[in-house]
């Protein structure tokens, strides 16, 4: 499956890893997470992708990973509770060719599927191998200002069966969702006599004399 690298195959980012910094306040993006909602698709067990959004200064924790399943491909569907500012990601993979190789984001698709990740991504990473958490990957901002779900693919690792992540980090900024209370106000077209009550009005006739 061709996923637009190069000339004219749509956004990509293939060289745009930076060091991580900004410290765990940046990567707080976890905590607004609906963990209710959050789903990955084709995980070896079932939860364990959760278990990969965490804290940044638990980025390091070997103990919590998820694993693919069937083949290398890993997808998240990740709902937050307001409206995200996306502004770069981290991704810790497993060791040798576990490690995820590429990733493709998505937003505002819920519940997105392996078929549905045909399309055309907001933004596609060539992701470099990473244990512990040194790089992170810029988003294109203006592209990622009013996020509500983000879906995270994960087409390919470097060579492995199976594709290992052990943290996943989000930085940006969150803004609570307003809800929009709607009046909805019914007109009469046209009055139904019915619906009223008429007075009698007894005509009189006055005779001045």
């Amino acid at each position: 499956m061709a996923h637009g690298h190069g000339p004219g195959r749509g956004p990509c980012c293939c060289c745009g890893a930076a060091e991580g910094g900004g410290g765990g306040a940046a990567w707080g993006l976890y905590l607004r997470i609906d963990r209710q909602r959050l789903q990955c698709l084709n995980e070896r067990r079932e939860g364990s992708g959760a278990l990969v959004f965490r804290a940044w200064e638990q980025r390091g924790d070997r103990a919590q990973f998820v694993e693919s399943d069937d083949d290398e491909e890993l997808l998240f569907n990740v709902p937050f509770t307001g409206n995200v500012k996306l502004k770069a990601v981290m991704v810790l993979g497993g060791e040798g060719g576990t490690h995820p190789a590429e990733l493709r984001l998505f937003k505002n698709v819920p519940h997105m599927s392996f078929d549905d990740a045909a399309r055309e991504p907001e933004q596609t990473f060539a992701l470099s191998r990473d244990l512990t958490g040194e790089l992170e990957y810029p988003t294109k901002i203006a592209r990622f200002s009013n996020v509500y779900h983000l879906s995270m693919h994960f087409p390919k690792n470097f060579g492995a069966e199976t594709t290992k992540i052990f943290y996943i980090g989000l930085k940006g900024e969150w803004t609570e969702a307003r809800r929009h209370e709607v009046t909805i106000c019914s007109y009469e077209a046209s009055a139904n006599p019915a619906d009223h009550k008429l007075e009698q009005i007894t005509p009189q006739t006055h005779f001045i004399s």
